[in-house]
């Protein structure tokens, strides 16, 4: 893992989040985390080729995924599949979790087992996430495999065995759901909302308008709208706004840039704007927040 990249989300050239992998030579992340409300890494919605499962520990949270919010609970775990749009939420003071993030390459040791265990599940348009919910068996299950993978994460062996397990219980479940299928379809809206963000996370520091957003996903002004409410609960223009806002927050926490520099760097129309939409975003002017994580 490179420890300058903790905690940050870093973007391929197709918008997907490159994945701060424990080890170079093994697609594997696993990590006892936290999350509480306003902090820089909650609601910053985010796709990868991994797949990802969270697993509670202590309080309350929700995960969000390509619009729907699922709200989790200690001993629960979500798996998300491939390619999704997720983003964890804070509904609670804190809750803590363990979190695994996998290229499911990794379990791929033939063509057989990639159409009979793989494909099935990373290839449905339907089966975006799985709740595995504490009162049924098969959770404690899953909660009690996820609960070991921090001790092993820096074993590639034993992660891929407890890897299996868990996979395993994935493909029980989904059948136990019928959602196992084998036929797939796109999801236009994914496509077009997945290209939007990634014109805004390129395009951020300069002038942007709707027209524009909706010109690089190829839709109408409504239908922007209507994709980024359904994703993200928020307009396109308000999605804007608050990854200035995860930007300018990042340039307080790791510069001392005055405020009106970063104001220009991050996009926002002068300091006092900027201030505003911040204390919006975070509770707290950008000052504040800086001194209080100087303080850290």
């Amino acid at each position: 893992m490179k420890r300058e990249l903790m905690g940050l989300i870093v973007k391929k050239e197709d918008g997907s989040e490159q994945v701060n992998y424990d080890d170079e030579n093994f697609p594997s992340y696993i990590f006892e985390g936290w999350v509480r409300p306003n902090v820089t890494w909650e609601k910053v919605p985010h796709f990868h080729q991994d797949v990802e499962l969270v697993s509670v520990k202590t309080g309350k949270m929700a995960y969000s995924v390509n619009g729907k919010t699922i709200d989790l609970e200690p001993g629960d775990t979500i798996f998300v599949n491939s390619n999704q749009i997720h983003y964890s939420i804070a509904t609670s003071d804190e809750a803590t979790y363990v979190i695994f993030i996998a290229d499911p390459g990794i379990l791929n040791a033939s063509m057989a087992v990639e159409m009979q265990a793989l494909a099935p599940v990373l290839t449905n348009p339907k089966l975006t996430y799985i709740r595995f919910h504490r009162p049924h068996e098969k959770s404690k299950d899953m909660h009690r495999l996820m609960l070991s993978l921090p001790d092993i994460r820096h074993d590639p062996f034993q992660v891929t065995k407890k890897f299996f397990d868990i996979w395993e219980i994935i493909l029980e479940q989904s059948r136990n759901y019928g959602l196992i299928e084998t036929e797939t379809e796109a999801d236009a809206h994914t496509k077009a909302f997945k290209t939007m963000m990634y014109y805004i996370q390129n395009e951020y520091k300069n002038p942007i308008t709707l027209d524009d957003i909706a010109s690089s996903g190829n839709v109408s002004r409504s239908l922007c709208n209507r994709i980024f409410n359904r994703f993200v609960d928020k307009s396109p223009v308000g999605y804007l706004l608050d990854y200035r806002t995860r930007k300018a927050a990042e340039y307080l926490r790791t510069t001392d840039r005055p405020l009106s520099e970063i104001a220009y760097m991050t996009g926002f129309n002068g300091a006092s704007y900027m201030s505003e939409m911040f204390k919006r975003s975070f509770g707290q002017s950008p000052r504040s927040y800086r001194k209080t994580m100087k303080g850290i």
